[in-house]
């Protein structure tokens, strides 16, 4: 891909990023997509029958609660292979292997600072828009 194609494909995020993002009412977590948005609301307003025992915080389902119960336990079965670094569930290992891959797909178009994750962007962009101090 050309240099000028991808400026162009990446301004074209920006853009969409901008005027797209979508706030939860209730929580004020961002969105991209209005289906994850409306999946997303659905957990604050539905029953929540499995409670944790050491805290307040309760789940829609069993194999929730087991993995959030690793919080208190301290439990980190899951290891990178680069650092030795432990964690408690696979998508926190995935998002800590890109530190080292230094990959950082995604870019602000008002300042050029670069992210590893689509959701930091969204958050970063809430301090331009005057959203975020």
């Amino acid at each position: 891909m050309s240099k000028t194609l991808k400026n162009k494909c990446v301004q074209e995020t920006q853009n969409a990023l901008h005027s797209e993002a979508l706030h939860c009412s209730v929580c004020q977590k961002v969105f991209l997509r209005k289906s994850d948005l409306m999946r997303h609301i659905t957990n604050h307003i539905r029953e929540k029958p499995y409670q944790c025992s050491e805290c307040p915080n309760a789940f829609l389902n069993k194999s929730d609660l087991r993995k959030h119960i690793q919080v208190h336990t301290g439990e980190k079965p899951l290891q990178c292979s680069e650092c030795l670094k432990d964690f408690a569930n696979k998508s926190n290992l995935l998002r800590h292997r890109k530190i080292h891959t230094k990959e950082k797909r995604y870019q602000c178009s008002d300042c050029l600072k670069t992210y590893s994750e689509k959701y930091l962007l969204v958050s970063h962009i809430r301090i331009h828009t005057g959203e975020k101090p």
